[in-house]
């Protein structure tokens, strides 16, 4: 493949997304993935891929994604991994420089990184701890958002996500402030950045999942009792795959959201709303 076969300007979305591709609506685009070795991040990295995209994709397990970049590969699509930590950055920049040496660029970035940080009460928190949380979930992302802008903007404009949570947004929850403040701080970065950037075609919007079957959510959940509970929260009565939030994040790094920036986007099973 040619560095010019993934670079277009943007195409139509098909309305309906599924597992298996319709329209291929990331076809010539290339993106850039955080957190991908499980959960979300991984689910996306699988999905963006079958929609055509050549995928960049980063965490801290190298084996992990070496094994995502093989089956990726083995469906006919694109990738290439890049361990490292996202609170360098080091990393960051060489994430995109990555993406821009091996796909020819960069038009989609999600950062999704993300840790749960301490859990229990706020006063028996340490503030290595908290400090540390706070340096993944939140300037992690910045320091993510500040290499990718450059290289989006190169390209005439993208799609910048970021995978922030309704804890601490519509619903608090005990025990767990550090990773509700840095979260939260996600939606306001969503907010300043996509007001800086949209006259350069850049798009930045913010992804709330609900419960998500995830490595991070049964560390928190740690029992199927507290799985079961977490699932009576919602309204729909269950927690998500995380297949159903790489459609999600789909839909905002593809045209169909092309009106939308500075958004929260709640996909949440309704958790958000369920008072009984």
């Amino acid at each position: 493949m040619t560095t010019a076969d993934h670079h277009t300007t943007p195409h139509a979305a098909s309305a309906e997304v599924a597992t298996v591709p319709i329209s291929r609506c990331l076809a010539r685009q290339v993106a850039l993935i955080t957190g991908a070795s499980s959960g979300i991040g991984r689910a996306t990295a699988r999905l963006f891929a079958r929609e055509g995209a050549a995928v960049v994709v980063g965490a801290r397990r190298q084996a992990e994604l070496d094994a995502l970049v093989r089956e990726i590969e083995a469906e006919g699509g694109h990738a290439a991994a890049l361990a490292g930590d996202v609170r360098d950055e080091a990393y960051a920049r060489a994430l995109v420089a990555l993406a821009q040496s091996r796909f020819g660029g960069l038009d989609i970035a999600f950062n999704n990184a993300g840790a749960m940080g301490p859990l229990g009460p706020t006063q028996d928190v340490s503030l290595d701890a908290w400090n540390e949380a706070l340096s993944v979930n939140l300037t992690g992302a910045f320091l993510g958002a500040k290499h990718q802008l450059p290289a989006l903007r190169a390209r005439g404009g993208g799609a910048l996500i970021f995978t922030s949570t309704f804890v601490g947004h519509t619903a608090g929850f005990p025990g767990a402030a550090s990773y509700a403040a840095g979260k939260s701080g996600l939606i306001g970065l969503t907010q300043a950045l996509a007001v800086e950037v949209a006259a350069e075609g850049v798009r930045v919007n913010a992804l709330l999942p609900g419960g998500t079957d995830t490595p991070m959510a049964r560390e928190m959940n740690a029992t199927p009792e507290a799985l079961a509970q977490v699932a009576r929260l919602h309204a729909l009565g269950r927690i998500a795959q995380p297949e159903e939030m790489a459609r999600a994040v789909l839909f905002l790094a593809s045209p169909a959201s092309s009106f939308m920036t500075g958004a929260t986007l709640l996909v949440d099973g309704g958790v958000s709303i369920k008072k009984v």
